[in-house]
């Protein structure tokens, strides 16, 4: 007779279609029964894609089939309709974020992902975080580092003092050049390593996410780390996202990448607002432009995929000082910087998207 241990040892094979993470861990096993050599498994997922359950089915069936004690192994679904990821506007024109998964006063959630690292996600957060704090009206923003491994907003923004708690146990975000920051590099200290397991990574990101006065915010960024694995999977199951931005570089072994990235919101129906390519040129003194990292690449994905290229940031040395001087390139005047210029263009691109999928 399998026991439940064996049942839960062989489920937690099957990842969640798209990451990397498995279905136990992140509790969509609801309950196991065993009934002498026969095994029911329960499972709850929210999803309105039809090729999730039926992948998860496969995948299940299979690993609980692999049990040489089973009989007839069963499992069932309690599939949920998730929360709506787009904004709704409220009786003011604003946008409150609807469903379960909202957090309480911010109005859109926007997540900054791409499918490997070095291509500047980090940089296009903090600086189109900045730009949006200076668009018309001037928008409330809050910054949110969600690499847990690898923080770098701290030093962006120039912060290394720690957070406080309010009297409802909640994270003081840090206030730099008019944004509320929150990242694991405001815990740590320069030299310190994040040693986090999959099951720790999931509660600091819930705790980032939901545990922090982000209190009257237009605009949430969220800075993802690179990939598609469990922090990504955290976070559209905790928040309702508005949608998300992709970053890359023209090149194709970037654009391999920034697909999957893509693909995995796709799965979990979050809308994908736009892709930014970084490093997309670079100007010498004489104004001659060099495709470093080659050209076009950007804008023939997004039409493939069938969403707008949202901006080209050149190859800057002033974002790297300004970055490494805790100073963002976006608070620059637009005509003393191209790279200021691009960031604030596409944070009116990202806002004028917005509206469109209400």
């Amino acid at each position: 007779m399998p026991s439940d241990t064996q049942v839960r040892e062989a489920l937690s094979q099957v990842n969640y279609p798209g990451f990397s993470r498995d279905i136990v861990s992140f509790g969509l096993v609801k309950d196991i029964s065993v009934n002498g050599d026969d095994v029911t498994v329960e499972l709850s997922l929210a999803t309105r894609d039809p090729k999730i359950p039926k992948l998860i089915l496969e995948g299940a069936q299979a690993a609980l089939n692999a049990i040489p004690q089973i009989g007839d192994a069963k499992v069932k679904f309690d599939i949920k309709d998730p929360p709506h990821t787009a904004p709704q506007p409220d009786a003011a024109g604003g946008n409150d974020s609807v469903g379960q998964s909202s957090i309480p006063g911010v109005k859109n959630i926007i997540a900054i992902a791409s499918g490997k690292g070095g291509v500047g996600k980090s940089t296009v957060a903090s600086n189109l975080a900045v730009a949006l704090s200076q668009s018309p009206g001037q928008p409330s923003v809050g910054l949110c580092d969600c690499d847990l491994y690898g923080p770098s907003i701290a030093l962006m923004f120039g912060a290394d003092d720690q957070p406080l708690a309010n009297e409802q146990n909640q994270i003081i975000p840090i206030i730099r050049h008019g944004l509320k920051i929150m990242s694991m590099g405001l815990l740590l200290d320069d030299t310190s390593a994040a040693i986090v397991r999959g099951p720790m990574a999931t509660r600091y990101t819930q705790q980032f996410l939901r545990q922090v006065a982000w209190d009257h915010l237009d605009y949430l960024i969220l800075d993802l780390p690179p990939g598609t694995g469990d922090i990504q999977l955290t976070i559209v199951q905790t928040v309702a996202l508005t949608g998300a931005i992709i970053v890359t570089t023209p090149q194709e072994v970037a654009l391999i990448d920034a697909r999957k990235a893509v693909s995995m919101f796709g799965k979990v129906n979050v809308p994908i607002l736009g892709i930014v390519e970084n490093m997309s040129y670079f100007e010498c003194d004489r104004g001659t432009r060099y495709d470093i990292f080659g050209k076009g690449g950007g804008a023939k994905e997004a039409e493939r995929l069938g969403v707008p290229l949202v901006g080209q940031i050149p190859i800057d040395i002033a974002t790297r000082e300004r970055a490494d001087q805790g100073t963002p390139v976006a608070t620059l005047p637009q005509d003393e910087s191209s790279a200021s210029k691009a960031f604030h263009q596409i944070a009116a691109r990202v806002r004028g998207a917005i509206p469109k999928m209400s």
